[in-house]
C-alpha cells in the first residue's frame, strides 16, 4: 500500500505493507486524515517514532470479525491498550505502559490507504456526517478533554495562549460549550482570521492583564514560563501542547502564586461528536488545503508554514 512513513526522512513509500489485523482488530480503509502539531513535532525527534505517521482520520471498515463494524464508516481512538494491567483496570487505558499510540507508538498510523485498530476503539459514525467534519473528532476530543479535568465557572477569565491549528481547536470548544475566551499569539495574519471567526484575538506582546485559567496551545517550549507571567495568583494553567525541545523553567512562581497546573492530552470522542453532530462546533473554516496521499509530502510542508492552520490528506 502507499503510506507515509518517517525513518531517517519523511518518504512516500507504494510498497508499504499492508497492515495485517490482531485478533480483535480491524482493517480499516482511510478516507481523510488530518496532519497536526504532534505530527511535526514527531518529525523533529518528539516520541523517537518510526513509522507510518498520521493519527486524526475518519475511514470506512473493510475487514473485521465484527459484525457490527463491518462496512461501517468510523473514526477512531488512537491509545491501543492492553486491557489487562492496573492502569486498564482503573480506567486510565491511555496511559497504559503497554500501549500502542496510533501514528505516535509503535503502530502504523493514518497517512496511507489503511490502517489497523482494535474493535473497542472504532466508533460508528452515520454517512450524513461530512467527511471534513468527522476528520476533526480526535483533535476537538483533544480539546473537549480540558473541561473532563476542570470546571471553568462563567464569571472566570480564560486565556488561550496560541494562535495555531491547537489553540484555535481550544477556542471553538470553549465557544461551543458557551464559553468566551481571549486568544494570544504571535501571527498578525492569524489573529485576524480568528477575529473574523467572532473570536478575540490579540498579539501575545499586548497582553498585561492575568487570567483565573491560561490554556497553553502555543506548541513553544517557552509557552509555561509566558503562562506563568499571565495566570492569577491561585489560577490554573493546562498544558496542551507537546514540545520535542526542552525548557528552562524557573517554578518557584508556581509555589508562591499557588498555581495549579495540569497536562492535558486525549480526550473521549463522544462529547467531540456530540458537538459536530450537533453543529455547535463547525471546524472547516480552519481547513486551509487538502492533498492527495501521493502529495503527502508537500502536505507537511504545507502543515509547517505558521499561518496555515489545518492541511488535509486524502487517501481515498
Amino acid at each position: 500500500m502507499r503510506a507515509l512513513v518517517i525513518d531517517r526522512e519523511l518518504c512516500l513509500r507504494t510498497d508499504y505493507p499492508d497492515p495485517q489485523p490482531a485478533p480483535g482488530e480491524s482493517i480499516v480503509r482511510v478516507e481523510l486524515a488530518g496532519i497536526c502539531g504532534t505530527d511535526l513535532e514527531i518529525v523533529h525527534g518528539y516520541m523517537a517514532y518510526r513509522g507510518v505517521l498520521g493519527h486524526e482520520f475518519v475511514g470506512r471498515v473493510i475487514q473485521s470479525a465484527n459484525p457490527k463494524l463491518a462496512g461501517a464508516r468510523v473514526v477512531g481512538e488512537i491509545n491501543a491498550a492492553c486491557g489487562r494491567c492496573a492502569y486498564c483496570a482503573d480506567g486510565l487505558g491511555r496511559h497504559c505502559p503497554q500501549r500502542t499510540v496510533l501514528g505516535i507508538l509503535g503502530r502504523d498510523g493514518a497517512f496511507a490507504d489503511f490502517l489497523r485498530l482494535p474493535d473497542k476503539n472504532l466508533i460508528a459514525i452515520p454517512d450524513s456526517l461530512a467527511g471534513d467534519v468527522a476528520v476533526f473528532t480526535e483533535p476537538l476530543a483533544a480539546a473537549y478533554e480540558i473541561l473532563e479535568q476542570i470546571k471553568i465557572p462563567p464569571n472566570k477569565s480564560t486565556l488561550i495562549l496560541g494562535d495555531g491549528r491547537l489553540g484555535a481547536m481550544v477556542a471553538l470548544a470553549l465557544r461551543g460549550e458557551g464559553y468566551e475566551v481571549v486568544l494570544g499569539g504571535h501571527h498578525r495574519e492569524k489573529l485576524d482570521r480568528l477575529s473574523k471567526l467572532g473570536f478575540t484575538a490579540v498579539p501575545e506582546d499586548q497582553l498585561a492583564e492575568r487570567c483565573d485559567f491560561v490554556i497553553d496551545c502555543a506548541g513553544s517550549a517557552a509557552a509555561l514560563a509566558r503562562a506563568i507571567d499571565l495566570v492569577k495568583p491561585r489560577g490554573t494553567i493546562v498544558l496542551k501542547s507537546t514540545a520535542a525541545l526542552g525548557a528552562n523553567v524557573n517554578l518557584s512562581a508556581l509555589v508562591i502564586n499557588e498555581i495549579t497546573v495540569i497536562g492535558s492530552r486525549c480526550g473521549r470522542f463522544k462529547p467531540a461528536l456530540d458537538a459536530l453532530a450537533g453543529g455547535r462546533v463547525d471546524p472547516r473554516p480552519l481547513i486551509d488545503a487538502t492533498f492527495a496521499l501521493d502529495e503527502a509530502v508537500a502536505a507537511f510542508e504545507a502543515a509547517r508554514n505558521p499561518l496555515n492552520f489545518k492541511i488535509l490528506v486524502r487517501p481515498a
